[in-house]
């Protein structure tokens, strides 16, 4: 399975906010759109950094109540890892297993195209497992699905 093959069921809406955003309207976004983290973009299209609920607690945690008022680009992660559609979903889990992240953006054509999650790659992975549990059983009964 491809990344394009998630991203075809889950849609390729990716929510941005722009770099001098403030974390607590950050906040705000996260919270509208029940969503973990965003990408940090001028255009919608370039990828400025990534940011997320993990790194709101760290800042927090570090600096205290004054992070609220700082850009988002004080606590977003800038060097952000991306995948292409073309990537494989194994390629993506031993990304995000690897550089302990849950959020990878996906470049098309070198704009953003959409957002995977870790999320998005269980619900994937457990779908799989249950079609094959049919298959399987069916086989084992003779009874196909």
């Amino acid at each position: 399975m491809r990344i394009s093959d998630v991203l075809r069921v889950k849609g390729d809406q990716v929510v941005t906010v722009p770099p001098d955003t403030d974390v607590a309207g950050l906040l705000s976004v996260l919270s509208e759109h029940k969503i973990g983290a965003v990408v940090v973009s001028a255009d919608g299209t370039e990828i400025a950094g990534i940011v997320s609920e993990r790194d709101i607690v760290r800042a927090l945690a570090a600096r205290g109540a004054a992070v609220l008022s700082e850009p988002v680009t004080r606590i977003a992660t800038a060097q952000v890892r991306t995948v292409s559609p073309e990537a494989s979903l194994e390629e993506v889990e031993r990304l995000m297993t690897d550089g302990r992240f849950r959020h990878v953006p996906v470049l098309v054509g070198g704009a953003l195209g959409g957002v995977v999650s870790i999320g998005d790659v269980v619900k994937n992975r457990i779908d799989e497992l249950e079609v094959e549990r049919r298959e399987l059983a069916g086989y084992i009964t003779g009874v196909r699905p």
